[in-house]
């Protein structure tokens, strides 16, 4: 159940992240879930979109560095507490979680959370064995 994403490097400098989005944009790739997280010089743009090898490549050819990285997507109602129970999980699993981001849609009623484990086979094993619903690559691109 794991889902693809798109890691960027960018300089932390107007119009980066446009450029990255109107690049990806105009090769008719949606962008699914975002994550940006910087600092005063560089930024890591996270992205699950469509087509990761189309956008890579297209990235890539305008000079930017890109990475392709496995996450696994979860999901949990849309409920107060219920991102509580599922980090309970985790933490008395004694998983590492080394990024999240969550996507909201509404219609579903629930939430879909992305996580990137230092073992994603044994994060997956875990979740699994709680009675954690994974979300496949499929579903998430549907959002």
């Amino acid at each position: 159940m794991r889902i693809r994403q798109l890691s960027i490097f960018m300089e932390n400098r107007s119009g980066r992240l446009a450029r990255i989005t109107t690049t990806i944009g105009k090769e008719g790739i949606n962008i699914r879930a975002m994550s940006l997280a910087d600092t005063s010089d560089f930024g890591i743009l996270r992205l699950v979109v469509t087509d990761v090898e189309r956008a890579r490549q297209a990235l890539k050819e305008q000079g930017f560095t890109v990475r392709i990285s496995e996450v696994i997507a979860v999901a949990i109602p849309d409920t107060p507490g219920s991102l509580g129970r599922l980090l309970g999980v985790i933490e008395q699993a004694e998983l590492n979680v080394e990024y999240m981001y969550v996507v909201v849609e509404k219609k579903m009623e629930e939430a879909i959370l992305i996580f990137r484990f230092d073992d994603l086979d044994r994060a997956a094993e875990v979740l699994q064995q709680n009675a954690i619903r994974l979300v496949d690559e499929e579903k998430v691109l549907r959002v």
